[in-house]
């Protein structure tokens, strides 16, 4: 089996609350969101800074909904399932890669993207040359150290071809849900499948990978 990695500097995610109607309209059709609550469903935001890849050195974002895990015998549970819907990057090597090996949606322009540590904070800004796309915050809380599977669901553009993807991260963690983190969503077309006024403006769960790896396991054709 082969497995592909990347080594990352840190690595921050947040989910808030959304409309399920917006939720569904950004999922396949094979896909549900889970909600939180009736008519409320989950927006994941997770950068990260890759510091090796097959790529070199990028920055990565990814909007995704949060969709049920799918439960496998003799692999753990799953801590989350994503069903990515827009991801944009710092660079074209980054983007062609993980078009072709994850059938990611990229936003096809190169991004600027800052991950900026103050305190127990890291501030995140995605700029498209001088266009806003959005602002989050993540805090940090105790560490330990993990090595935790999530599920992320892919479909090939143009196709009927369904996928998932086991990724890894292995690194030393913070979770919390204390809500101190922040989101701003401007109109892009990064965002354009948001009602950005129903949007969480404070995480109801916050996490902080410091330097560490993610391994995919070989895609599998669902």
């Amino acid at each position: 089996m082969d497995y592909t990695y990347y080594g990352f500097r840190n690595c921050v995610g947040a989910f808030f609350e959304m409309p399920t109607s917006d939720a569904r309209k950004l999922l396949p059709s094979h896909l549900e969101p889970l909600e939180m609550q009736h008519e409320r469903s989950i927006l994941a935001l997770t950068c990260f800074e890759f510091t090796e890849s097959e790529v070199g050195h990028y920055f990565e974002v990814v909007l995704a909904v949060i969709v049920p895990p799918m439960v496998e015998p003799g692999k753990p549970l799953p801590k989350a399932a994503f069903f990515p819907f827009c991801v944009g990057t710092s660079s074209e090597a980054s983007r062609l890669h993980a078009i072709e090996r994850w059938h990611l949606p990229h936003y096809m322009s190169d991004l600027d993207i800052s991950m900026t540590e103050s305190g127990d904070a890291m501030e995140v800004t995605v700029r498209d040359g001088d266009t806003p796309v959005l602002d989050f915050t993540v805090t940090k809380h105790e560490y330990a150290p993990t090595k935790n599977l999530y599920n992320a669901f892919t479909v090939e553009a143009g196709a009927d071809a369904k996928f998932k993807a086991n990724i890894y991260m292995e690194a030393p963690h913070s979770e919390h849900e204390e809500e101190n983190g922040s989101l701003t969503l401007y109109e892009h077309a990064m965002t354009e499948g948001l009602t950005i006024e129903d949007v969480n403006t404070y995480p109801f769960r916050e996490q902080w990978y410091q330097a560490g790896q993610q391994t995919f396991e070989p895609l599998l054709e669902l």
